[in-house]
């Protein structure tokens, strides 16, 4: 078996199989175009006694660095724990996003476009680059492995969130993740084709999809939140033999998104704060033009939770400014 820098090199995995302890393997789902194989790393912890199959993927997104520093994180402290069950981290999705620094997986075909891989699973064994990719790694190494799931990503570059969660309120195991992840916000995702969550789901794998943060920019604080919930999540199962510890507050929890964007290009000015309950008509964002005259100002169309708002001052029309959650 071919092994690189003390890790063994695969292309399939069975968690039952493992011993019980620690294990690193480099995981490889395909071939570039010169023919050298991608590598995902991936760290399994095995206990002892049997238990809850727990998944945690991050970097579906290769620009969503704070799910990839959390899942990290997440490794450190299982190192030396006593789990029961198993849990198995992939904290690099998207190698060649990752590597490129864009949300996108890119192909070397030059007619192939950038293609986002949270629109592509359960992917295709002969379907594009993209969708090979993808299929691999969800056949033959993360749906032989999961009971539950835990997705960790981040907004995208240009906007931030605060720690928030989709789940699907159909599936009450999804609401209970959601919850003992202790988080600012939850949404009521009933999920769209090709998204992780949505593809657990459909398998009968309750899932989650964590939103840490901002694409981009470290923050270590919401990290530590994350970690700190994905450990309450092992505790509430039992993987960790810990008791779960109870949010000190209720999240905000909506089933609609509002997303207020640019009318036309100018600076935008953002007149409330991440996290604020608005009402509606109340003032959200302020333009102004080039010469630093104001020329438009947007308000709230509807009670709401700002969920993400704009880092970026110079919006294009069509940008996002603000988005809201409610109900």
């Amino acid at each position: 078996m071919e092994v690189l820098k003390g890790r063994k090199v695969v292309e399939s995995l069975h968690v039952s199989s493992l011993t019980p302890g620690c294990h690193e393997f480099w995981f490889r789902p395909s071939t570039n175009a010169t023919g050298q194989g991608w590598l995902l790393p991936v760290f399994v912890k095995k206990g002892r006694q049997p238990g809850r199959a727990i998944v945690v993927t991050a970097g579906v997104h290769g620009d969503e660095l704070n799910g990839v520093l959390t899942a990290q994180k997440l490794i450190a402290e299982l190192r030396d724990s006593e789990i029961n069950g198993s849990v198995m981290v992939v904290p690099e999705i998207n190698q060649p996003g990752i590597n490129a620094s864009t949300r996108h997986f890119i192909p070397s075909d030059p007619d192939a476009p950038p293609i986002d891989l949270n629109r592509v699973f359960p992917g295709k064994e002969e379907g594009s680059s993209a969708e090979q990719y993808i299929g691999a790694i969800w056949h033959k190494l993360l749906m032989p492995n999961a009971e539950k799931a835990i997705d960790l990503h981040t907004q995208t570059k240009g906007a931030e969130y605060p720690l928030y969660v989709f789940a699907d309120y159909r599936i009450s195991d999804c609401v209970a993740m959601a919850r003992w992840m202790a988080p600012d916000a939850i949404m009521d995702d009933p999920g769209d084709p090709g998204i992780l969550e949505t593809v657990w789901n459909q398998n009968n794998i309750p899932s989650i999809t964590v939103e840490v943060g901002t694409g981009k920019l470290m923050q270590l604080d919401l990290v530590e939140r994350a970690v700190q919930g994905v450990l309450n999540i092992l505790k509430s199962e039992n993987v960790l033999p810990e008791a779960p510890i109870h949010p000190s507050r209720n999240a905000y929890e909506g089933k609609k998104l509002t997303s207020i964007r640019a009318k036309s290009g100018g600076y935008f000015i953002p007149q409330v704060a991440m996290g604020q309950q608005v009402k509606k008509e109340e003032l959200l964002v302020i333009q102004h033009d080039s010469f630093g005259q104001e020329c438009g100002q947007y308000f709230a169309p509807c009670d709401g939770y700002v969920l993400s708002k704009n880092l970026d001052p110079l919006r294009e029309p069509g940008a996002l400014l603000i988005r809201l959650l409610h109900n």
